[in-house]
């Protein structure tokens, strides 16, 4: 005889379960039930109670003899429906509560079926847990996805974590389990305990939990319905309306926990942050401020990317309510803000998601698929529609109670391939004998129609490194429907010339004209973010070769190179300013630096180069299309020269940029310009404000009429050593309102036509300057300057 029935040999079987926690419906036992013959039944389980009574005391419940169970029966009448219980502890203090088992079920059906089709997109509305009025009672309402489990409870301070207390109702068919415990007071400490199929108790965080305590400590937090008054209305509705495409975009990357610390070392609360950031963030003009993740997660050392609450801003920096703060705040002062949101995969903490159930529930059960042995973390099973649900609801939950901007998607090439970081025999292909994740294609598709349908003008960023195609093209050309993809190839060839010695770059040179030739098959951010000055990549200003002052310099050529180079723009934080060290996850960044006048210099060539960016629309109106573009000379590896022109959306306004990624300052080195004019030096990196040499062109040149490279005029400049100059062409000058009010028998006019149709076709005829080169990839990237073609390779 099972050792249960020998402790209570006469308890019926519903009651035994009940009294051990192991029953699927409590329900059926707990609770008033009506017995047919005019009385009623109540049943009551107290572990903590000496004595249990129904309503102002006139009734009292009888223990059964060795258990926490209290029954009573008799008269329907003399019973409510919403009756309350009173009870006494073991210190005779009296607890008055209404009985949780006499409420129905609160979470509909509709909901539920949404839920288990993969279609519901606010499962946090009816999972996790949340403040409820059910027939005038407040409480709190529970519901959590565990169909694996033989039984579940809320557990918490009070009901002294006792599993036996609030045992939960499952819902057939849907795995769902749920309770509406009322009384509960905000504020309080919950979990979840689980019992496997095995019998094994769990203790469990809420999936959907809105907050969490601090870590080390992980328990989750009740939360009323937030009071927090919006007051970024105009900002939600402008952006809806914006094309931002072809608006200024400059990123700010921060890591809230290694940014700035208070004196004592603490973290900043995200108040205190909101207001330093934004005047950080308004002082160098940078327009979005991303945040590594902040959804709660346990270790430090992780940096976010490893979370346990996908529902909850992380307690390190203060409540839900400090973060809805931090984000309006910086609404109000003009600045978006950008999430990092990680969908790829999830720590293996016994506590959070890992084998949630005593089952492989929201992962793979096959290590095959389901873990990632580079990260040591387990990876989502995008088939399963309850867990689609989770990840669409953690995305639109972030856009809609927080008012987030848009979320950039964490290691999306690690989802799309079944095969990533695998070797043979380590994987399974899909149904197709292929290597890609089908499941989670249609899961990136889904996220990013359902994100812009609810929230327009929202950004979904992805962190891609590979060559799939048409990552951030619209799902119904076969995209992935991403807003903008990282450009992943620009930055590792960037920084692999940039780190070479210049007397060896001019071998080089085709890793600066490579990225040309598919610029524009994606709509490209161009990222020098947190992932490059970490794990002994060196700090920016460490990449650079040569003695102190060739490194500031180089740092500052390749910030101008950035800033003019078509895509949306990012800098990870101390990039700003040059910090010396790598960026250290524990401590505050190097702001001591800044009182020296070569850091103080890139900070305000950063600062300047935002400002002439977010201002001239020839840099940022046509980041994603050939037409904004167009080299003026890529064949000049020999002297180590780049020189390009960057075009507004109507073509009327010019930007002339040159670059010279040598110490060698070159004298009259004449580009070619098809618009004849004043070109006004509004950026030179060797300036002396920057911390350069001075070496200059005494604030702008006016255009010869002597043709060159194919164009009808040139300018001769002084370029810089190891130093990039941006010329904007100045409207009054400009002469292309004179030309369109020419004669046609002037004799200018046939070549400023020329020069209309230099601009607009592709031009192979380009000899570049009298130095040029024909390496054979610059000649491709000159000969296929207009013409969009696929990566070639994987970045």
């Amino acid at each position: 005889m099972p050792e249960s029935q020998l402790r209570y040999p006469n308890l019926p079987e519903p009651l035994l379960r009940i009294v051990e926690a192991r029953h699927h419906d409590p329900f059926e036992v707990l609770g008033r039930h009506d017995q047919g013959d005019g009385n009623v039944i109540v049943r009551v389980l107290l572990p903590r109670a000496e004595r249990v009574r129904i309503g102002k005391g006139d009734i009292e419940l009888s223990r059964i003899e060795g258990t926490d169970l209290f029954v009573w029966e008799g008269p329907a009448s003399a019973v409510d429906d919403d009756y309350q219980i009173s009870w006494y502890d073991k210190q005779g203090q009296v607890h008055i509560q209404h009985d949780p088992y006499s409420f129905g079920p609160q979470i509909p059906d509709f909901d539920l079926h949404l839920f288990g089709e993969g279609r519901h997109w606010h499962a946090y509305r009816f999972l996790g847990a949340y403040q409820l009025e059910v027939d005038g009672i407040t409480g709190f309402q529970f519901g959590v996805w565990a169909p694996g489990a033989t039984r579940v409870s809320v557990v918490g301070e009070f009901n002294n974590w006792d599993g036996r207390e609030h045992q939960m109702r499952v819902r057939p068919g849907s795995g769902v389990w749920e309770l509406f415990i009322p009384g509960l007071d905000a504020e309080s400490l919950y979990k979840f305990e689980l019992r496997s199929a095995e019998g094994v108790p769990m203790v469990k965080i809420d999936p959907y939990a809105s907050a969490f305590q601090e870590r080390p400590d992980n328990a989750c937090i009740l939360h009323a319905p937030s009071d927090f008054v919006w007051t970024d209305q105009d900002w939600l509705e402008a952006r809806a309306k914006n094309n931002w495409q072809q608006q200024p975009m400059s990123v700010y990357e921060v890591h809230l926990g290694s940014w700035r610390r208070a004196e004592d070392g603490s973290f900043l609360n995200y108040r205190e942050l909101a207001e330093q950031l934004a005047e950080h963030c308004k002082e160098l003009g940078f327009t979005h401020l991303e945040l590594l993740p902040i959804t709660e997660h346990p270790l430090d050392a992780s940096w976010g990317y490893q979370a346990t609450g996908y529902f909850a801003p992380t307690a390190r920096f203060g409540t839900p309510d400090d973060f809805r703060y931090f984000v309006n705040y910086l609404h109000a002062r003009g600045i978006g803000v950008l999430l990092d949101w990680v969908p790829a995969h999830f720590p293996r903490d016994t506590v959070a998601l890992a084998r949630f159930d005593g089952t492989a529930l929201y992962e793979h059960a096959d290590p095959r698929q389901g873990e990632h042995k580079d990260w040591g973390t387990l990876i989502f099973n995008y088939g399963r529609h309850e867990v689609k649900n989770f990840l669409l609801s953690s995305a639109l939950f972030w856009l809609d109670e927080y008012h987030i901007d848009g979320l950039r998607v964490d290691a999306v090439a690690s989802m799309l391939y079944l095969d990533y970081s695998r070797n043979d025999g380590e994987w399974i292909p899909n149904k197709y004998g292929g290597n890609e994740n089908l499941d989670a294609v249609e899961l990136l598709r889904q996220l990013n129609t359902v994100t812009h349908e609810q929230h327009p003008g929202s950004l979904m960023i992805a962190e891609e490194s590979t060559s799939w195609p048409q990552v951030s093209r619209p799902t119904y050309l076969g995209g992935l429907g991403f807003s903008m993809k990282w450009n992943m190839g620009w930055m590792h060839d960037t920084l692999s010339y940039m780190e070479k010695d210049p007397i060896y770059r001019h071998y080089h040179h085709d890793l600066l004209t490579f990225g040309l030739l598919y610029a524009f098959t994606e709509n490209f951010v161009l990222p020098f973010s947190h992932d490059e000055v970490v794990h002994g990549k060196k700090s920016m200003l460490d990449k650079m070769p040569g003695d102190a002052w060739q490194k500031f310099a180089s740092l500052r050529l390749l910030y101008t190179f950035m800033f003019s180079y078509p895509g949306k723009k990012l800098l990870f934080q101390g990039c700003e300013f040059a910090q010396g060290r790598e960026w250290n996850f524990d401590a505050a960044a190097e702001w001591e630096l800044l009182e020296r006048p070569q850091h103080q210099g890139v900070k305000t060539i950063v600062a300047d180069l935002n400002q002439l960016y977010r201002t001239e629309p020839a840099l940022h109106e046509v980041d994603f299309e050939s037409s904004g573009f167009e080299w003026i000379d890529c064949h000049d590896s020999s002297q180590s020269v780049l020189s390009y022109l960057r075009k507004s959306k109507d073509g009327k306004q010019l930007v002339a940029c040159a670059f010279n990624f040598t110490p060698v300052p070159r004298e009259n080195y004449r580009i070619g310009v098809p618009v004849e004019g004043y070109y006004r030096e509004a950026v030179n990196s060797d300036a002396e404000l920057y911390g350069g040499s001075n070496v200059g062109n005494r604030g702008g040149v006016h255009s010869e009429r002597s043709s060159w490279m194919g164009r009808p005029y040139s300018i001769p400049l002084a370029l810089p050593p190891l130093a990039g100059v941006i010329m904007v062409l100045e409207p009054s000058s400009a002469a292309s309102d004179d030309a369109n009010a020419a004669d046609a028998s002037s004799p200018t006019a046939p070549i400023l036509a020329e020069g209309r149709a230099a601009r607009n076709t592709t031009d192979t005829d380009q000899s570049g300057s009298d130095n040029a080169t024909n390496s054979p990839a610059a000649t491709a990237a000159a000969d296929t300057q207009f013409t969009t073609y696929p990566m070639e390779s994987s970045r």
